[in-house]
């Protein structure tokens, strides 16, 4: 019986992490990380903000939706390779945003509640895609870099 080395001790795992490790610490990574950790608190504070704490359903849906972009999209500084999956859920939540004040129960759909919503739903599924597209345009690279190296042989 062979024992075989975990995957975590692959070449390929570590060179993967090490490419996430560059992608989320270039200025742009951290400049949407931050934008839409802000994006998120606005979202969460918005009913007080804009003033339509009134509506409990899309202050409640507001706030709870703006926790849950804010730590989709926090977590990508420390841990990029696990969650990048949550660019998709955050840019989710971001369409979710802009149609809340119509499918929310209750006469919720005011002027400022349709504003504040589509512009921040807007942002958020925006910073959700640049996300998701960052970390798409590292795995294409490496997908192709890997096939370039396949079709070379082994080397030696």
């Amino acid at each position: 019986m062979t024992t075989h080395p975990s995957i975590e001790q692959h070449p390929d795992v570590a060179e993967m992490r090490s490419r996430f490790e560059r992608a989320t610490t270039t200025p742009r990574a951290q400049a949407v990380e931050t934008l839409a950790l802000l994006t998120g608190v606005y979202l969460a504070a918005s009913p007080w903000i804009v003033g339509f704490n009134g509506f409990t359903t899309l202050a409640v849906c507001n706030l709870i939706t703006g926790v849950a972009y804010a730590l989709c999209m926090g977590g990508f500084g420390s841990a990029y390779e696990r969650t990048h999956s949550m660019a998709w859920a955050a840019t989710a939540i971001g369409a979710w945003t802009i149609v809340a004040p119509w499918v929310v129960s209750g006469n919720v759909d005011t002027t400022r509640s349709i504003v504040s919503n589509v512009i921040v739903g807007c942002l958020a599924l925006l910073l959700g895609l640049a996300m998701a597209a960052m970390h798409g345009a590292g795995s294409g690279r490496a997908r192709s870099r890997g096939r370039r190296n396949a079709d070379v042989g082994p080397r030696g």
